[in-house]
């Protein structure tokens, strides 16, 4: 009896420590609300107040559920909560869009201030360099300039700056067409002679590059309602678009008229575009893919669209990725009445296509101060490789290199460029980074696969000086860069660092084929004096004849012809010929020697080139035999060539070693004169040693040098 009492008395404290335990957050959650009202968001008080609902709620339910009483339940707090907690987030929506609008508001004046800027700026500049150019014709029509190529230089001066007017148009341009303050005087305006204009105004754009323009639009095209200047600059924009991006084709301009209107269509065998970028081309300040050229401010396209639209037509373009691009735009008849019968295609006859279609090659064009592209003779200069899509940067190029005399040739795409690097010796290539097809990194990384840094250095030209883009030039394997715009003198100066630093690596190469013929192994030469002791007692005659191979041998060795960059043929056979009368007497019938040269052969080749191939067949593939074998030196005549070739029988190379023997990465190196001898042929004739090799079966090492 006195537990159940002691217990009776406890229940009372259990239920208050339930109430506590229950009540505690309730009481914790509306003063953290609270704290965070005062110093984050003001709108947390209605989360407050729903927060003391649901504890009142709560509370009322606590307290009937331990009242004896009967009490009634009104869902008033409920109501309060669901009020209090949607003017929470009532007040958090105005309060995000009021935020939105004046963000808005804000975007949009920094906007106009950034036109504003662009357009301030583009008058600017636009000053003094309209009395630049004014000035430089103003000299070039006086006549005072007598040499050629000053006069030359003048007009690629004045070239240069009308493109950069062009481009300070655009951006006024687009200011004014955003306010609509163009005024369209319209007239009645022949396409065809506008669209012969162009081409002519577009034709210097196209030099250096194997890019033809052809005009199909007809003669008796009937007339549009337009206003000729922007006419002119719709068809500028559009064939400059054209030009940028075809490295090599047909850009064609093309017209029909049909349904009152007349479609005018820009056709090129360019790069193209996919689907993504025909949507957001028209757009301002967009360009093309990464891939593609870069330069310009990404404004023509957007501001054709917005003219053709003035002049109350459409403009749609029509792209297939690597076949070409299509744009086609349409202005009013003038006369609706002169549209053919039966509403077909006007198209050009071939009496109609203007003089352009068939002058206007652009291989067929001089370039300004630079050689042709084949059969550039050999000078004292070093030989440069320009690479460059645009024939402006190129022929500013070849400028500034043409006054320290060097010999430039340029090429127009990468593809290019690494054909005509298998042709000569070079000594620097300079490329630009954005071209189409293949950028300045893919070429560069295309050209590391051939040559080392030091054999042939490459020196990038870059609009983009952001480290990123820096590391990604030096990752592929340039050895320099210099940002655009060039600064003279300091393109000329790595220009001038780089060809002595080729030039001090390939007479480090040539002197090293001499050092390591003049260092004659002792075995070689003992071996030889021990064979020319035991013939003094069997055969003097021998004997006799063996010491005087041994004496052109030496002298060969020592011959300071041996540093030379070329040698004539013969001087190199005779090398090779003492070497095997000395070997094939020391080992007799273990070693065949099989001659195969043809007749009249006069041709240079670099020193100690064949010498290093025929000892390292017989050392290390012939005597590795106990009974030796067979090698056969053959040079052959070609058309164009002389290619020569030394064949063994003997142990053969597994893929392992014949992969890396050329690189010196082997972890016993069969000799070092092997891999001078094929990195010189590299950089002489663009193509080093080729090499067959089968276990057990031979080697075969072939190269050819041109004529």
């Amino acid at each position: 009896m006195i537990l159940n009492l002691s217990t009776s008395a406890l229940y009372p404290a259990i239920n208050l420590f339930k109430v506590l335990v229950v009540l505690f957050p309730f009481l914790i959650i509306p003063g953290l609300f609270f704290q965070k009202t005062l110093k984050d968001d003001p709108d947390v008080v209605f989360l407050c107040l729903g927060a003391i609902s649901i504890m009142l709620n709560m509370l009322w339910g606590i307290i009937k559920g331990n009242s004896s009483m009967e009490m009634g339940y009104y869902p008033l707090d409920m109501i309060a909560t669901v009020i209090a907690l949607a003017s929470y987030w009532f007040r958090r929506y105005f309060r995000a869009s009021t935020q939105t609008a004046l963000l808005a508001e804000k975007l949009k004046k920094t906007d106009k201030l950034k036109d504003d800027f662009l357009v301030n700026t583009s008058h600017e500049l636009r000053n003094p360099l309209h009395g630049i150019l004014s000035i430089a014709q103003s000299v070039l029509d006086s006549g005072s300039i007598s040499d050629n190529n000053s006069r030359e230089n003048m007009k690629l001066l004045i070239s240069v700056g009308r493109r950069m007017s062009l481009m300070l148009n655009d951006l006024i341009d687009l200011n004014r067409l955003k306010e609509g303050r163009i005024q369209l005087q319209v007239a009645n305006v022949q396409v065809q002679t506008v669209a012969s204009g162009v081409l002519d105004m577009i034709r210097f754009l196209t030099e250096g590059k194997p890019v033809r323009l052809v005009n199909q639009i007809p003669g008796n095209l009937p007339g549009v309602m337009a206003d000729e200047h922007r006419l002119i600059q719709i068809l500028f924009n559009l064939l400059h678009n054209a030009v940028k991006y075809t490295p090599e084709g047909d850009i064609v301009v093309k017209a029909q008229a049909k349904a009152g209107k007349v479609f005018i269509m820009v056709s090129d065998t360019g790069v193209g575009m996919d689907k993504e970028t025909q949507l957001r081309i028209f757009q301002p300040y967009e360009q093309g893919s990464a891939g593609m050229e870069g330069g310009g401010f990404g404004l023509g396209l957007s501001i054709c669209k917005q003219l053709v639209e003035l002049h109350g037509g459409t403009i749609e373009v029509s792209s297939t990725p690597g076949k070409g691009t299509t744009f086609t735009f349409s202005l009013p008849l003038t006369d609706p009445s002169r549209l053919p019968s039966g509403n077909v295609s006007v198209l050009a006859s071939s009496d109609s296509v203007t003089r352009l279609e068939t002058a206007v090659s652009v291989s067929e064009l001089p370039a300004v101060a630079a050689k042709p592209k084949a059969d550039v003779p050999a000078t004292e200069g070093a030989r440069i490789l320009a690479v460059d899509d645009d024939p402006v940067n190129v022929n500013v190029l070849v400028n500034i290199l043409s006054l320290d005399h060097y010999e430039i040739v340029t090429a127009s795409s990468g593809k290019e460029a690494l054909a005509i690097l298998s042709e000569n010796e070079w000594d620097l290539v300079i490329t630009d980074v954005m071209m189409p097809q293949m950028s300045g990194y893919e070429l560069t990384a295309a050209i590391r696969e051939r040559f080392s840094i030091s054999e042939l250095p490459i020196l990038l030209l870059t609009a983009r000086n952001r480290p990123e883009d820096i590391e990604a030039g030096f990752h592929s394997g340039a050895n320099d860069y210099v940002t655009k715009p060039v600064d003279a003198m300091e393109l000329r100066s790595r220009v001038r660092a780089l060809t002595e630093l080729k030039n001090s690596v390939s007479e480090r190469l040539r002197l090293e084929a001499a050092w390591l013929q003049a260092q004659i192994q002792p075995h070689f030469l003992f071996n030889t004096l021990n064979t020319i002791a035991a013939l003094s007692d069997i055969d003097s005659a021998r004997m006799t004849a063996l010491l005087e191979e041994l004496g052109k041998y030496l002298r060969a060795s020592f011959d300071f012809n041996n540093s030379k960059k070329l040698v004539p043929i013969e001087h190199e056979l005779a090398f090779v010929r003492s070497y095997l009368f000395i070997e094939k007497q020391r080992h007799d019938d273990r070693l065949d020697v099989v001659w195969e040269v043809d007749d009249h052969i006069e041709v240079q080749i670099p020193p100690l080139s064949i010498q290093p191939l025929v000892e390292n067949a017989i050392r290390h593939g012939l005597m590795k035999r106990a009974r030796g074998g067979k090698i056969h030196i053959r040079v052959t005549n070609c058309k164009e060539y002389v290619e020569i070739s030394v064949v063994d029988d003997g142990l053969g190379m597994d893929d392992y070693t014949l992969k890396n023997v050329l690189e010196g990465t082997l972890e016993k190196p069969r000799g070092i004169g092997l891999i001078n001898t094929n990195r010189r042929l590299k950089q002489i004739y663009g193509k080093g040693l080729h090499i067959e090799s089968i276990p057990g079966q031979g080697t075969a090492i072939t190269f050819s040098v041109k004529k």
